[in-house]
């Protein structure tokens, strides 16, 4: 792991003026994707029931943190990976309609993060989101509109903070869409990690499509678990998938910086042919997946957006501590100490 310290840094705000900070930058975040979006907020849980299926396998490799309760007959629950299916439970729950959703604050614990460093933590908070769709949604036209909805709630945010707070926009005027094939095709010696990093450098906003799916080489760009995200539809020129991310240039570390995890959620066949790729079709008979596949939970778009990599992007910080109080080794937390940077 290492730790990026930018030549003459300094944070320019003390810890109070950086906490108003913070607090204005989230709520006028959430009241622009909230009216862009259509969409209410709810409140989530912070754990869920084991073996229920509720629960957000990421790449299908990271230990969820699981624990006993007593009360309850001591019945094994999780701290929640993300809210990726649950939500799906609450637009049928709250009867929304096509065009509308929730929005709610996602705080999660994800313990295998391995790259403790500028922009991970262990502890991850999101501004989950999910909205109601008609199956003749299911395209890369709707998904690139609510894309740049997104993209426009953030650049409203960046002039208000600037506004109020001097700081400076600097993120372009528009974001860019690019397949992770033609990603893949245009720096053919590079792997996907470095092809971001190109793509972001020279666009400043990028949204990759297909996170998931095999590549030409047959390698996958990184992974996606194969029970919410679409990334198997084709949807022509040879390109297949109707989710991606949001990736930005940061130019405080001199890097990419990924924002947001999103997109069209799998119905019934789709699920049914990505458990097959991925070797998990015991799953179809979680209860959950047996919900989707009766036909019982509504068709969605949804994704999150990561709420302290936003605030470290438009307040301009080096690093993600300094908005959020998570967890660093110690050598980490002295390197940023010598460097005048606070960590909790």
């Amino acid at each position: 792991m290492s730790t990026i310290i930018p030549e003459g840094y300094k944070p320019t705000m003390d810890v109070f003026r950086t906490e108003r900070c913070i607090k204005f930058l989230k709520d006028r975040f959430e009241a622009s994707l909230a009216r862009r979006l259509k969409l209410r907020r709810v409140t989530a849980p912070l754990c869920v029931k084991c073996g229920t299926g509720i629960q957000d396998n990421l790449n299908g490799v990271e230990r969820p943190v699981q624990f006993p309760v007593r009360g309850d007959g001591d019945t094994s629950y999780e701290v929640v990976q993300s809210l990726a299916k649950w939500k799906r439970l609450a637009l049928c729950k709250y009867n929304f309609g096509r065009g509308e959703g929730i929005y709610t604050d996602m705080n999660a614990l994800r313990p295998d993060e391995e790259s403790l460093d500028n922009t991970h933590s262990v502890y991850v908070d999101q501004w989950d989101w999910e909205r109601a769709i008609a199956p003749a949604d299911r395209n890369l036209d709707y998904l690139k509109a609510v894309v740049r909805d997104i993209y426009t709630a953030i650049k409203d945010t960046e002039w208000e903070m600037d506004d109020n707070f001097g700081i400076a926009p600097f993120l372009p005027e528009e974001i860019v869409f690019i397949h992770t094939e033609d990603l893949a095709r245009g720096y053919p010696q590079a792997d996907s990690q470095e092809r971001e990093r190109l793509a972001c450098r020279e666009h400043g906003a990028v949204f990759f499509i297909g996170i998931g799916g095999k590549l030409p080489d047959g390698t996958i760009h990184d992974g996606r678990a194969p029970d919410y995200d679409d990334w198997t539809t084709p949807t022509g020129e040879g390109h297949c998938g109707l989710n991606g991310d949001i990736f930005v240039w940061n130019p405080v570390l001199g890097m990419p910086l990924e924002l947001s995890s999103m997109g069209i959620r799998v119905d019934a066949p789709t699920m049914l042919k990505q458990l097959e790729i991925r070797g998990c079709t015991e799953r179809k008979d979680l209860p959950w997946h047996k919900l989707l596949l009766e036909g019982k939970l509504p068709q969605s778009v949804g994704g999150g957006i990561g709420q302290s990599r936003l605030c470290m992007l438009l307040m301009k910080r080096a690093h993600v501590g300094e908005v959020q109080v998570g967890l660093w080794p110690r050598e980490v937390v002295d390197t940023c100490r010598k460097a005048g940077i606070q960590l909790p």
